[in-house]
């Protein structure tokens, strides 16, 4: 039996991530830091998986032990997204940066197969209307989050010819659709909450593009690099997502309200703090390792609202996002 080890394995990403490999009979160990959940104790009693190691990315002892007999690492930890990195600095250049190098370094001195670093396509930070980024696009990153991301590739790409671990880079389109621990602070998912709801809906920058992908079709794409040739993936950088998937926030609204007609809908004229503009390319990713996803926008909100409809939680807990953290804090 192959094993992963999933770094962030218990994030909105990494839970279905561990799902989608546990189906194929693949040994997943999670490790994670817990680091938005308040209460660490509870959540890890209640664990069923005794396949979890709470540790920090910065425990360099911890972490060979960890990938010690494994196959496999992927990299999901650290803070994601723009807002939480820019309210946490200082937490954020320890982890984005420092954590991550310092897991790179004992990786990649390691006796894995293949380690993959999962990056974002917020690195294009804002595009010509008319040319689509592709990997080999300038990168305009405009948040310590996307900083830290380019920074990293960076020195992942610094260790080729070094290394015989097999590495490879996804860049990761904008998420969305239902995980085990949902985030409702993703455009998409936020969105279609607002509107299940009945509530109001201010939407800034309409016609800025982004793109995005499911959840699910992110685990897909990894394990395809997992299975490629390590010829066609070895220090090979894929922006990881689907054409079909770019769309502006007028455009998403327009798909939601398919579903849920709306009139408390106010696209304003004032320009957020957010200026976030990239229409992406994923040819390459299609082209060399035949990549497609199952999941559109449409299927995605139909998803959530079915996600909405069923689950009580997800009205009790209104921390379902990445809001807060509680970072170096001690189990009891």
């Amino acid at each position: 039996m192959k094993k992963i080890v999933l770094f962030g394995g218990e994030g909105y990403i990494g839970k279905v991530v561990s799902q989608h490999f546990k189906k194929l009979n693949f040994e997943i160990i999670s490790f994670d830091n817990l680091i938005y959940y308040k209460d660490k104790n509870k959540y890890i009693l209640n664990l069923k998986n005794k396949n979890f190691i709470y540790g920090d990315i910065n425990d360099t002892k911890l972490v060979k032990k960890t990938i010690k007999k494994a196959n496999f690492a992927i990299v999901l930890a650290g803070l994601v997204g723009d807002p939480i990195t820019k309210k946490y600095p200082k937490e954020s250049k320890m982890i984005n940066i420092q954590g991550i190098k310092n897991l790179t370094d004992v990786c990649l001195s390691s006796d894995l197969e293949k380690y993959i670093f999962i990056s974002t396509c917020s690195n294009y930070g804002i595009s010509k209307k008319k040319i689509k980024p592709n990997e080999k696009s300038p990168l305009k990153p405009l948040s310590l989050y996307s900083k830290a991301k380019i920074d990293t590739e960076k020195y992942i790409i610094s260790k080729k010819n070094k290394t015989s671990v097999v590495c490879t880079i996804l860049r990761f389109a904008t998420a969305f659709g239902a995980s085990p621990r949902m985030r409702f602070d993703l455009t998409v998912n936020e969105f279609v909450k607002i509107l299940f709801l009945n509530k109001t809906l201010d939407v800034y920058d309409a016609d800025t593009w982004r793109p995005y992908c499911h959840v699910k079709d992110f685990a897909k794409f990894i394990e395809i690099i997992l299975n490629s040739d390590s010829k066609k993936v070895n220090f090979q950088i894929f922006n990881a997502g689907s054409s079909q998937n770019n769309f502006t926030k007028r455009m998403l609204v327009n798909e939601i309200t398919k579903i849920i007609p709306s009139n408390k809908i106010n696209f304003l004229n004032k320009k957020s703090n957010d200026m976030r503009d990239y229409n992406v390319d994923f040819s390459k990713a299609e082209s060399i390792l035949k990549f497609r996803t199952n999941w559109n926008i449409e299927s995605g909100i139909k998803e959530i609202i079915n996600e909405l409809k069923n689950n009580k939680y997800i009205f009790e807990n209104k921390s379902l996002g990445n809001y807060k953290i509680f970072y170096n804090q001690k189990l009891t």
